[in-house]
């Protein structure tokens, strides 16, 4: 039973379909030293405090709509942050018909859309390696509505959002409604692949790979930076300041780094 946004449907109560979103953003850096180390987490404790991570969500919830109701936002010691936005519905009838295709979603500046009630949730993690070298920062965000607009048009913005090496990114429909006849809807909106709601000129950078369970509306896909350019690994030094013999050592475990974080396993070599 297939259904545009346009087609009236009479339920027996209220749409209980839960679409869920989990953006998974993950920036590699190589530190030489404890120094270096310190630098790059100060430095990334900066660029995503609570306060921006604040401006970021809001921004998500005017993407998909949604109407503020309370803010928990927390800046941890020694790193990371967290923030909790609990959002409310809206009406969708003026919502143009691109927001309930199957693509990119707007930037911020061109949202005129409303949705139903949802929260969004980001948490960060700075790590590093115990032997020195590698630092990684990975943000959580998670948007679940249960309206008529997916919160895959919030996936656009969210990349762009974030300096990303690599990215995993998960979408479940959970749960189903009824139809005034009984009849049950366990989706409402045509989806093939996540891949779809993200921008030609941003997957053009990307290697992506699909995990998709259609039967059971949960759809996977991971995404790692195609071109490689040391420079943008290197923390407050170039890679023409390095030896032959660093330069491909370094090289060697950031990419060891991507490879394992994106595939989801321990490489060995």
């Amino acid at each position: 039973m297939k259904l545009s946004h346009k087609e009236t449907i009479e339920l027996h109560g209220f749409n209980n379909l839960t679409k869920s979103l989990s953006f998974n953003m993950y920036d590699i850096c190589y530190t030489r030293s404890r120094e270096e180390r310190e630098a790059y987490l100060k430095y990334i404790d900066e660029q995503y405090s609570a306060e921006r991570l604040q401006k970021i969500l809001t921004n998500v919830s005017d993407i998909i709509g949604a109407h503020v109701l309370n803010v928990a936002s927390q800046d941890f010691e020694p790193a990371g942050a967290s923030v909790t936005l609990l959002v409310s519905e809206g009406p969708v009838e003026n919502a143009p018909s691109e927001h309930f295709e199957e693509s990119p979603g707007p930037l911020p500046e061109s949202v005129v859309m409303q949705l139903d009630k949802s929260h969004i949730t980001v948490h960060t993690y700075p790590e590093y390696h115990p032997d020195e070298g590698i630092s990684t920062f990975r943000a959580d965000i998670d948007v679940s509505t249960c309206g008529e607009i997916s919160p895959l048009k919030a996936l656009h913005y969210l990349i762009r959002s974030f300096e990303t090496d690599v990215m995993t990114i998960d979408y479940r429909v959970r749960g189903f409604t009824r139809d005034k006849d009984g009849y049950k809807l366990f989706i409402d909106h045509e989806i093939s692949s996540i891949q779809n709601y993200i921008p030609e000129d941003v997957g053009e950078l990307f290697d992506m790979i699909d995990v998709n369970v259609y039967q059971e509306n949960i759809f996977h896909t991971k995404c790692k930076l195609r071109e490689f350019d040391l420079n943008n690994y290197l923390f407050g030094y170039k890679k023409e300041t390095l030896h032959p013999e660093e330069l491909i050592e370094i090289t060697e475990r950031i990419k060891l780094e991507m490879d394992e974080i994106f595939y989801g396993k321990n490489i060995v070599q």
